[in-house]
C-alpha cells in the first residue's frame, strides 16, 4: 500500500503521516526478534519515520540507556532496510550525556551513530531546552556535525514558543542552520500549549511537527474509563488520575461517536483528528505487538469528516 508522504520541515526529507516512537524497545518490547517483527511490520505498511532517543528506555530497572538505539541499529543490519526508513534520535536528557553544551553533543553523536550502525542521523533533535548554553553554542554544534555528514537536519523537543522563536532567530541572524521539527506534547487532550504559543511558529516557519503522547498515554484508546482501569497497565494510575475527569469523559464519548461512524476504535479517530490538523506532520504512537501496531496504522487509511472534526474540537476543547 501506498501512503502519502509528507515534508519534514524544509529538511528535503519526507515521510509517511504517522511515526513509530521507539521509547519501547528495550522495555515493553524487550528483544532484537520483537523489534524486528514490529519495524518491518511498520515499513512493510508504508511507513517510513522511526523516533528513539539515547536515553530510551534508561527509567527501566536494570537498563543504563541506548537500548532502543542498539535494538534499532541491529534491525538496521540484519533487515537491510536502511534506505527505506528516516531515522530520529535525540540528545540532551540522558544523565550520562546530559545537556546542550558542543562537548555534550560531538560525544552523544558518536555513541549515538554507533548503536544504531548508521553513517548518518536523518534528524538529530534536542531532546529539551538547555538555558544553560547559548543558542548558538549548541546550533554551531549541530552545524558542524551536518558539515561532517553525521546529521542531515536538525529539530527541537520539548522548546517552549519563547526559545524556540529566538533559536530560530540566532540561526537565521548567524547563518546557522535552523530546527527544522519541532517535538511536543500535543493529542486530544493536551491540546492548549500548543495551539495557542507553537502552532503558530511552526506555520509561520513551515516546520513539521512530530508531536508525542498523541494518545495520551493510553488514554485516548479508551481502556481507561473508570478508576479501577488504573491497574489495566503501568501507566494507568497516572492516565486516570491526570484525564479521568469531566472534560476526559466528554472526550471518550465524542470518540466512541465518531469511531461508530467510522467502524473504527476510539484510538484510531484521535490519531486520525491529529493528521487532519494541517500543522502536524507525524504523530508518534508505540506498540508493543503486532496487532495492536496495526490497528494504529489504519488511521492513516481514515477521513474524518468536517462535523466530525468539529464535534472533537468542541468536546475537547480547553
Amino acid at each position: 500500500m501506498t501512503i502519502s508522504q509528507r515534508p519534514l520541515g524544509r529538511s528535503g526529507l519526507t515521510v509517511a503521516p504517522l511515526a513509530f516512537g521507539g521509547n519501547v524497545f528495550g522495555w515493553s518490547v524487550k528483544d532484537a526478534a520483537g523489534t524486528a517483527k514490529l519495524l518491518d511490520a511498520f515499513v512493510d505498511g508504508g511507513f517510513n519515520l522511526i523516533d528513539t532517543a539515547d536515553v530510551y528506555p534508561a527509567w527501566v530497572p536494570g537498563n543504563r540507556g541506548g537500548e532502543s538505539e542498539t535494538l534499532i541499529g541491529q534491525w538496521l543490519r540484519s533487515s537491510g532496510k536502511r534506505d527505506q526508513v528516516v531515522i530520529a534520535t535525540k540528545v540532551g536528557k540522558w544523565d550520562e550525556l546530559p545537556g546542550l553544551s558542543p562537548d555534550n553533543i560531538e560525544t552523544a553523536v558518536d555513541q549515538s551513530l554507533k548503536r544504531l550502525g548508521v553513517d548518518t542521523i536523518d534528524l538529530y533533535q534536542a531532546h529539551a531546552d538547555d538555558p544553560s548554553i547559548p543558542l548558538e553554542a549548541t546550533l554551531g554544534a549541530f552545524a558542524r556535525l551536518i558539515e561532517k555528514g553525521k546529521v542531515r537536519a536538525i529539530g527541537a523537543s520539548n522548546y517552549s514558543g519563547e526559545r524556540l522563536a529566538e533559536a530560530l532567530e540566532v540561526a537565521q541572524a548567524q547563518g546557522l542552520p535552523r530546527y527544522e521539527t519541532l517535538q511536543p506534547e500535543y493529542n486530544l487532550y493536551d491540546r492548549a500549549d500548543y495551539e495557542q504559543t507553537l502552532e503558530p511558529l511552526a506555520k509561520a516557519h513551515g516546520l513539521g511537527v512530530i508531536n508525542y503522547y498523541a494518545l495520551a498515554s493510553g488514554f485516548l484508546t479508551g481502556k481507561y474509563r473508570d478508576p479501577a482501569d488504573a491497574s489495566k497497565s503501568p501507566r494507568g494510575e497516572a492516565a486516570v488520575k491526570k484525564y479521568l475527569n469531566e472534560r476526559g469523559r466528554r472526550i471518550l464519548a465524542a470518540l466512541d461517536e465518531v469511531a461508530a461512524q467510522q467502524r473504527a476504535k476510539p484510538a484510531q479517530i484521535a490519531l486520525a483528528w491529529l493528521m487532519a490538523r494541517d500543522s502536524i506532520t507525524a504523530p508518534i504512537a508505540s506498540a508493543s505487538s503486532v496487532e495492536q501496531l496495526h490497528e494504529i496504522l489504519h488511521a492513516a487509511q481514515l477521513t474524518l469528516t468536517p462535523e466530525q472534526i468539529q464535534a472533537l474540537d468542541q468536546a475537547s476543547a480547553p
